[in-house]
């Protein structure tokens, strides 16, 4: 019985020890800087909400949040470096659409969704914009369906990549418009905007924050909003469901960690991220840069995650849409 007794204290211990691999939270987190990966080059909209939030979580945590931009193959290579991350909170990443569109374009994606992540917060949504170079004749969107109607596959809009955002909003807008307009495919949004600011493309659909700049210097054209109405930064411009019933298409940006990310941690970064958006300061930056904020629960953003996949793999399969 005495050694008994001398031995619950030993399996005490013992049961308080990680087991190999086991990521355990720490109750002072973050310790050190926390690295976010953003799987797509500066300048689209994952890049610019990314830094937006790692900002917020710098001033939260008093710690440094910072970007690491890891593009490549329509964000794959990010989310692999993401995944296989250990889960100990300081590797996040930032991701959207192409999160969850890549499987169905793909015939080999090297991370699941839901298997190898644990969704944190649904950051912020907003709608997409159809831009055109001055130089294009189609001056609103029911004379570019005409165009694209007369010039067949003449004419061209500039993608992220297969699956991002741009691409499959272009694609939705050639299935219900009737239309064949070609994509070219660049290497992130930054690159597909400096294409269409030199003319090199008629057209891209970027996230309306990474648009506002060039629309605002003139030296871009607004055909139409995503949304299914017109947008407060610019009431002027129609939503394309006005000539085009039944578009719409909103792009959002959300915050993940890998699986093995202990609960305690990656409720803390959820709760930061909803305390320090909802400051009023913060809010106006973002409805400033054309966001709505939404900080949502990691159980809200997994029940978005879970209809989005549904969603987009129907429009994905029914357009025969393929990265390879």
């Amino acid at each position: 019985m005495k050694n008994q007794m001398l031995m619950l204290p030993l399996l005490a211990a013992a049961s308080a020890v990680p087991l190999p691999g086991q990521a355990q939270p720490s109750d002072n987190y973050p310790v050190k800087p926390v690295r976010i990966i953003a799987p797509f080059p500066p300048g689209g909209s994952v890049d610019t909400v990314g830094r937006l939030i790692a900002a917020r979580l710098t001033e939260a945590y008093g710690q440094n949040f910072v970007i690491d931009n890891r593009p490549g193959a329509s964000g794959s290579i990010g989310m692999e470096i993401a995944a296989n991350a250990p889960g100990d909170g300081y590797t996040l990443v930032v991701n959207t659409i192409p999160l969850v569109t890549n499987q169905f374009l793909f015939s080999r994606v090297p991370y699941d969704t839901l298997r190898d992540f644990v969704p944190v917060s649904l950051l912020t949504t907003t709608p997409a914009i159809m831009i055109a170079h001055p130089s294009l004749p189609a001056k609103s969107v029911r004379e570019l369906i005409s165009l694209a109607r007369a010039r067949g596959d003449a004419l061209n809009y500039g993608g992220a990549g297969p699956g991002t955002n741009p691409h499959i909003a272009g694609e939705l807008f050639n299935y219900l418009a009737k239309t064949n307009i070609s994509i070219i495919q660049f290497k992130g949004g930054g690159p597909a905007m400096i294409a269409a600011v030199s003319g090199e493309i008629s057209l891209t659909i970027p996230a309306l924050p990474d648009a506002l700049p060039f629309l605002r210097a003139g030296r871009l054209r607004a055909l139409g909003v995503t949304s299914l109405k017109r947008t407060q930064q610019l009431p002027d411009v129609p939503a394309i469901a006005e000539t085009l019933p039944g578009y719409e298409f909103t792009t959002w940006q959300g915050l993940l960690a890998p699986i093995k990310t202990p609960r305690a941690i990656v409720t803390s970064l959820s709760e930061r991220v909803k305390k320090s958006l909802a400051v009023t300061e913060n809010t106006k930056r973002f409805a400033d840069g054309g966001l709505d904020i939404v900080a949502s629960t990691p159980e809200e953003f997994t029940a978005h995650l879970k209809k989005e996949i549904e969603k987009w793999g129907k429009v994905i399969k029914e357009r025969g849409m393929k990265a390879d």
